[in-house]
């Protein structure tokens, strides 16, 4: 009689299976990723737009009536004269929302950012420099030269 029991003891699945186990642990590896990517730290009062970028004294961007920021390259005067005059945009990203997920700019509802690319000559692709505004029309503009890891705030005279 014992044998029998110890046989069916033996005989029964074990209590976790390792497919359960596997599935539990591969949600906590998930959850974990997705709160270490989405921690955000303060941005660095350099990046905070306090308006006092300053500008050239000539306008070296008639295209968009502005100065650029001397900063930027002088292709960001064609995207920027884009954005004023509301495109036509050369890339179907251009104009999308943009996420803000490195947390590098002042935090605001979803949708408050908007990005568009700036040529890179030689480039095969969209390449890293981007103009990011802020608000419908755009009030705040930022540059990024090297694809999000860093912003610098720049004003658009109108």
């Amino acid at each position: 009689m014992e044998r029998i029991t110890l046989n069916r003891i033996a005989q029964k699945e074990p209590a976790v299976s390792v497919s359960r186990l596997t599935s539990v642990l591969l949600l906590v590896l998930l959850v974990g990723a997705l709160l270490f990517w989405n921690r955000h730290a303060a941005p660095p009062p350099s990046m905070v737009s306090q308006g006092n970028v300053t500008l050239p004294a000539a306008v070296n961007c008639p295209a968009a009536k502005t100065n650029l920021p001397t900063f930027m390259p002088p292709e960001a005067c064609v995207t920027l004269a884009l954005i004023v005059q509301g495109g036509p945009f050369p890339y179907s990203q251009d104009g999308v929302v943009f996420g803000n997920y490195e947390g590098l700019l002042p935090q605001q509802p979803r949708g408050y950012y908007h990005e568009y690319t700036v040529e890179t000559p030689g480039a095969r692709n969209r390449a890293t420099r981007r103009i990011i505004t802020g608000g419908t029309p755009p009030q705040v503009f930022y540059y990024t030269g090297d694809h999000y890891r860093s912003f610098q705030p720049f004003q658009v005279n109108r």
